[in-house]
């Protein structure tokens, strides 16, 4: 599709908005990308290196001319900025959030949306450990996953639209799911293994010893390097579905605690086979859906 006609803004410059800025640019070529952040530094960068054609401080001029708006913020500044700019949004236009939440964020915008705009919540499954513009790179949506959450009220046609972008820039796996289900799923692929990797962290002999590590420390405890005010909104806003993945861990952390306690070989054997088989399975079938996709 040729998007040389198309305004596109994106609402906060750090690192999943700039690394779309700098893929958009590429990949999609648009008559305008524009920039919108709080920070002058980051518009200046930004605009400086051509990772934008311009950068607004002020949302209301930029949002006035777009057709498509991709909001990069956190969950609930989200919320915010959509409310409070609601009557600035070009007519038609298509709104794109990249939160790490639905439910919530959906339920708090819809009240206020108007009938004229199409605000459809998409989730890209890409990051790094470390945040803001400077560790961005139009590279790091390569092959990952791209969820849309549509809801009744979103077209057809701006569906596809959003799938043909998310296939352009890069991503691997682009699918729509139920927002309900999404929560759930991230809850237990994104939000329990951040707990864990910090909880492994928190071991006082992380601050005690002098520790050598293998590869699995290193894999396990990766995303520790977390960013706090992010996480601390994604786990309370998701927590309904944290807490019922978090008492599961629990139960099967409590079946291995049991399992050394008693110094029952015959159950920790069928255990460890038991979690080796379902993760074989598993990249089975992942490998078979990404080699589908091709």
């Amino acid at each position: 599709m040729d998007f040389s006609d198309f305004n596109i803004a994106i609402v906060g410059l750090g690192l999943i908005g700039g690394s779309l800025a700098m893929s958009v640019k590429k990949k999609l070529n648009p008559k305008n990308l524009w920039g919108i952040d709080v920070n002058t530094n980051v518009l200046d960068h930004a605009e400086s290196t051509n990772i934008i054609d311009r950068g607004f401080l002020s949302a209301r001029e930029p949002l006035q001319k777009s057709d498509i708006v991709f909001i990069c913020i956190y969950p609930r500044e989200t919320v915010e900025f959509v409310k409070e700019h609601m009557d600035n949004f070009k007519h038609g236009a298509i709104i794109i959030d990249a939160a790490g939440i639905k439910v919530p964020l959906l339920s708090a915008i819809a009240p206020v949306l108007r009938d004229d705009i199409d605000y459809i919540s998409c989730h890209p499954m890409a990051g790094r450990e470390s945040k803001g513009l400077e560790f961005a790179g139009d590279n790091i949506f390569e092959g990952a996953d791209y969820i849309i959450t549509p809801t009744e009220k979103n077209k057809p046609e701006n569906i596809e639209l959003i799938k043909e972008i998310a296939k352009t820039l890069g991503f691997g796996n682009v699918v729509c799911i139920n927002p309900c289900l999404h929560d759930d799923m991230i809850a237990f692929v994104s939000h329990l293994p951040h707990i864990i990797a910090a909880s492994i962290v928190l071991d006082p002999i992380m601050a005690e010893e002098t520790l050598y590590t293998g590869g699995s420390f290193r894999d396990m405890t990766r995303v520790a390097r977390i960013n706090p005010d992010l996480w601390a909104q994604l786990l309370l806003d998701n927590s309904e579905y944290v807490l019922k993945h978090l008492k599961i861990f629990k139960e099967n952390i409590w079946d291995f605690e049991e399992a050394v306690s008693k110094k029952d070989y015959s159950r920790l054997k069928f255990l460890l086979a038991k979690a080796c088989e379902r993760k074989e399975s598993f990249d089975l079938g992942a490998d078979t859906r990404n080699k589908s996709e091709r």
